[in-house]
Protein backbone atom coordinates (compact mmCIF):
# COMPACT_ATOMS: atom_id res chain seq x y z
CA UNK A 1 0.00 0.00 0.00
CA UNK A 2 1.80 2.80 -1.40
CA UNK A 3 0.54 6.86 -0.71
CA UNK A 4 0.92 9.29 -3.41
CA UNK A 5 2.18 12.92 -2.80
CA UNK A 6 -1.36 14.27 -1.31
CA UNK A 7 -2.31 11.30 0.60
CA UNK A 8 1.02 11.81 2.80
CA UNK A 9 0.58 15.25 2.79
CA UNK A 10 -2.76 14.82 4.49
CA UNK A 11 -2.14 12.21 6.43
CA UNK A 12 0.84 13.96 8.12
CA UNK A 13 -1.16 17.22 8.60
CA UNK A 14 -3.97 14.64 10.60
CA UNK A 15 -0.73 12.96 12.23
CA UNK A 16 0.45 16.25 13.25
CA UNK A 17 -2.93 17.38 14.32
CA UNK A 18 -4.15 14.22 16.30
CA UNK A 19 -0.48 14.65 18.20
CA UNK A 20 -1.43 18.30 19.25
CA UNK A 21 -4.44 17.36 20.56
CA UNK A 22 -3.23 14.78 22.86
CA UNK A 23 -0.99 17.77 24.94
CA UNK A 24 2.08 15.72 25.15
CA UNK A 25 5.06 16.46 24.38
CA UNK A 26 7.43 14.90 21.59
CA UNK A 27 9.71 13.49 24.58
CA UNK A 28 6.54 11.83 26.38
CA UNK A 29 5.46 10.17 22.58
CA UNK A 30 8.48 9.41 21.11
CA UNK A 31 9.74 7.84 25.22
CA UNK A 32 6.21 5.90 24.91
CA UNK A 33 6.89 4.56 21.39
CA UNK A 34 10.68 3.81 21.58
CA UNK A 35 12.01 6.29 19.79
CA UNK A 36 14.14 9.00 19.50
CA UNK A 37 12.74 12.94 18.80
CA UNK A 38 14.18 12.74 15.36
CA UNK A 39 12.31 9.27 14.67
CA UNK A 40 9.21 10.56 15.70
CA UNK A 41 9.66 14.06 13.63
CA UNK A 42 10.17 11.67 10.53
CA UNK A 43 7.27 9.76 11.58
CA UNK A 44 5.11 12.49 12.11
CA UNK A 45 6.82 13.77 8.21
CA UNK A 46 5.85 10.02 7.24
CA UNK A 47 9.70 9.99 5.85
CA UNK A 48 11.71 7.22 6.09
CA UNK A 49 10.61 5.71 8.82
CA UNK A 50 8.48 3.18 7.05
CA UNK A 51 4.50 2.55 6.95
CA UNK A 52 4.39 0.31 10.08
CA UNK A 53 5.66 3.39 12.03
CA UNK A 54 2.66 5.59 10.60
CA UNK A 55 0.25 2.80 11.76
CA UNK A 56 2.00 2.57 15.33
CA UNK A 57 2.11 6.10 15.72
CA UNK A 58 -1.78 6.22 14.78
CA UNK A 59 -3.25 3.79 16.86
CA UNK A 60 -0.87 5.43 19.77
CA UNK A 61 -2.25 8.54 19.31
CA UNK A 62 -5.74 7.69 19.05
CA UNK A 63 -5.57 5.47 22.10
CA UNK A 64 -4.41 8.53 24.30
CA UNK A 65 -7.29 10.82 22.96
CA UNK A 66 -9.51 8.01 23.57
CA UNK A 67 -8.06 7.83 27.52
CA UNK A 68 -8.13 11.76 27.84
CA UNK A 69 -12.04 11.75 26.38
CA UNK A 70 -11.42 13.57 23.05
CA UNK A 71 -12.15 13.33 19.82
CA UNK A 72 -9.39 12.60 17.03
CA UNK A 73 -9.36 14.34 13.67
CA UNK A 74 -10.64 11.75 11.95
CA UNK A 75 -7.48 10.11 9.47
CA UNK A 76 -8.75 10.00 5.88
CA UNK A 77 -5.89 7.83 4.80
CA UNK A 78 -4.86 5.70 7.83
CA UNK A 79 -8.35 4.13 8.29
CA UNK A 80 -9.55 1.27 10.18
CA UNK A 81 -9.98 -0.63 6.57
CA UNK A 82 -6.84 0.02 5.07
CA UNK A 83 -5.29 -0.88 8.63
CA UNK A 84 -6.60 -4.35 7.24
CA UNK A 85 -5.16 -4.27 4.20
CA UNK A 86 -1.75 -2.70 5.28
CA UNK A 87 -1.48 -5.89 7.79
CA UNK A 88 -1.21 -7.66 4.73
CA UNK A 89 1.99 -6.00 3.82
CA UNK A 90 3.41 -4.78 6.55
CA UNK A 91 3.76 -6.38 10.54
CA UNK A 92 2.30 -4.02 12.21
CA UNK A 93 2.89 -4.29 16.11
CA UNK A 94 0.15 -3.01 18.83
CA UNK A 95 0.44 0.69 20.20
CA UNK A 96 1.83 0.80 23.62
CA UNK A 97 -0.58 3.46 26.05
CA UNK A 98 0.48 6.24 27.81
CA UNK A 99 1.00 6.51 30.77
CA UNK A 100 -1.12 9.46 32.75
CA UNK A 101 0.28 10.52 36.07
CA UNK A 102 -1.42 12.77 38.53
Amino acid sequence: MSLDRDELARTSVELHANFARTGLTREQVASDLGLTPAELDDTLALEPAGPARGWLLRDYLLQVLQDQGRAPVPFTVLTNANKDRARLWFHLREAPRHTFTA
